[in-house]
């Protein structure tokens, strides 16, 4: 998708959406200007958005190359301080069209987590931008501090649900709100192993199938559901392409609002991308596939 068919679509979503945003904003009962700004937020969001498209490893110098090359695209082009500040002014705009950007449940999901280390380890203790919100987490690769991203996609490789937590917190933890929209079978690692959220989601129509520690008792395992246990690396590829091609994760930020500004982009662009991962089936296998999966769910 070139700029102009991005920004078409973001201003054709941007005209529906800011005028109900506005109707139910709070106020504080202060009186305050409302002087209509240079760049729109369709813009705004657009060239957020391109910039995770581009080979650009840092913002400013994408910004620099707008102003330089595309100021017939973009007329009114402000300083980049300016853009900076004008940034969280699209951070609810951006989070409802990524939502309308999911894709549909097909009844083959698989879920992980991805840590986002925020700043170096070595400078965890000096870090004041994410004082309070930031936690010490640990995964396979080891400490860090930052966030946890949680994700559940289909076998196309669309994503389904996201969801932000502290790097501390539990990967079990999230999975009930997050799949709340989700049924039949969701894949996981091992880290998702639990009896109880394994009766929860089952009681609601969703059916969690993980690998089994080396102390547990071992139990068959209908056929097609081990074949698509072994596929579960595809959303690893996801989480890999979302930090290398996406540029989701680095340890520049100097706000909170513009780290979520700068990771809700980065998810909209890979719903962008014309190719995902995923396990190339077509029409005819997907929906033979899914029947399988729905009349066997145990």
């Amino acid at each position: 998708m070139d700029w102009e068919t991005l920004f078409c679509e973001l201003d054709d979503f941007c005209r529906v959406t800011e005028p109900l945003f506005r109707q139910r904003m709070l106020t504080t009962g202060q009186r305050r200007r409302q002087r209509a700004r240079r760049l729109t937020a369709s813009e705004i969001m657009t060239i957020l958005i391109a910039f995770h498209r581009s080979d650009f490893r840092t913002f400013k110098h994408f910004y620099r190359m707008l102003t330089e090359r595309h100021r017939a695209e973009f007329p009114d082009l402000v300083s980049y301080q300016r853009f900076v500040e004008l940034m969280p002014s699209v951070l609810t705009l951006l989070c409802a069209y990524l939502q309308s950007r999911f894709g549909s449940c097909t009844g083959i999901g698989f879920i992980d987590s991805t840590a986002l280390a925020v700043c170096g380890n070595k400078r965890i203790r000096r870090n004041r931008v994410f004082r309070g919100l930031a936690k010490l987490g640990k995964t396979t690769m080891g400490w860090f501090f930052g966030f946890k991203l949680h994700l559940a996609i289909n076998e196309c490789g669309e994503l389904l649900a996201v969801q932000l937590t502290p790097g501390n917190v539990d990967d079990r933890k999230p999975v009930p709100h997050l799949t709340r929209r989700l049924f039949g079978k969701l894949f996981g690692d091992k880290g998702y192993i639990s009896a109880e959220l394994f009766t929860e989601l089952w009681e609601r129509g969703l059916q969690l199938i993980t690998h089994i520690r080396h102390n547990m008792t071992n139990r068959l395992m209908p056929l097609m559901d081990k074949i698509l246990l072994r596929k579960r690396s595809l959303i690893e590829t996801v989480n890999d392409q979302l930090k290398n091609i996406s540029q989701i994760e680095h340890t520049r930020h100097r706000s909170p609002t513009n780290f979520l500004v700068n990771l809700v982009a980065g998810l909209i662009q890979y719903t962008h991308q014309p190719k995902k991962p995923s396990l190339r089936l077509d029409g005819a296998d997907q929906t033979a596939l899914t029947r399988l999966l729905l009349s066997n769910p145990a």
